[in-house]
């Protein structure tokens, strides 16, 4: 079972970056149990010895999907979309000249995030009139991106953080649930992608969310991230990470923001030299 479990997170860190902590290492067990039945295979032991002899790629997808953790929720940390929608879209807003926002949700899961932002913003819809709104939202899961393109979720995923009047508003019932409107679904921009090997982001992005994402990186995989986070910011951007994050002690990519508690920004560039008046002569 443990060389098992050994050989598995090395697959996992090899493709996504993670590290199956043995905290971690019971999830092992459960979320491999679908495809131990649906493949025939009686233990995680097998398909481990499986994976080493044969190298079936889509299994190894599947092993993978089924080892990341895609929890999400509609407005997760309530404070947090409070914070963005009444501090930093407006400070963001106040600093772009070209009408254009562009929002980068890093590890996006089955798109819960991105989708709660494209709400807040509809429902402001007469703050951002006239503004052209760009959602890019990536995952490494090609399951994951799947899902959230789709834009359908089940009675369990609308009842965790949507209001009753914002899922009437943006949803529509289907058999399997709800699915977010044409509106919403069109506003984003859902991709699989690798944050080691990226390929997605494009330009600079005003806000960045990469939240719960680093949780499991080695820090030289962190530093890798934060290093791209930071090509794709400029001086004004805000770069939010869940709550137990930092972007400290990451050398310099991002320092903490002076006027939004939790929130990151590119260091301020610092003159070469002081130009100071010249003394009386002499």
């Amino acid at each position: 079972m443990q060389r098992g479990i050994r050989v598995l997170s090395a697959l996992l860190e090899a493709r996504t970056g993670q590290v199956l902590s043995p905290e971690r290492g019971w999830r092992v067990e459960t979320a491999l149990k679908p495809i131990l039945r649906a493949h025939g295979l009686q233990d995680i032991g097998i398909l481990a010895a499986h994976l080493t002899r044969y190298r079936d790629p889509r299994l190894e997808i599947e092993v993978v999907d089924a080892l990341l953790n895609n929890e999400s929720s509609f407005f997760r940390d309530p404070q947090i979309f409070e914070m963005i929608r009444r501090q930093i879209l407006p400070h963001i807003r106040a600093r772009k000249q070209d009408r254009r926002l562009r929002v980068w949700s890093a590890g996006c899961s089955t798109g819960q995030e991105a989708y709660s932002l494209a709400i807040q913003l509809c429902n402001d819809v007469e703050v951002w009139d006239r503004w052209r709104v760009e959602i890019l939202a990536t995952d490494i899961s090609a399951t994951a991106i799947a899902r959230a393109r789709d834009g359908i979720f089940p009675q369990i995923d609308v009842q965790r953080g949507l209001s009753i009047n914002d899922l009437l508003k943006w949803f529509e019932p289907v058999a399997d649930g709800w699915r977010a409107s044409a509106q919403l679904r069109a506003m984003i921009d859902f991709r699989q992608d690798n944050l080691f090997d990226p390929h997605a982001p494009g330009g600079a992005y005003d806000l960045l969310l990469c939240r719960n994402v680093m949780l499991y990186f080695t820090q030289e995989r962190r530093q890798k991230v934060f290093d791209l986070l930071a090509r794709h910011s400029h001086d004004h951007s805000v770069l939010l990470l869940g709550a137990g994050e930092t972007a400290m002690g990451h050398g310099d990519p991002f320092v903490a923001h002076p006027e939004f508690r939790g929130a990151y920004r590119r260091p301020p560039v610092q003159p070469l030299y002081v130009d100071r008046p010249m003394g009386p002569a002499v």
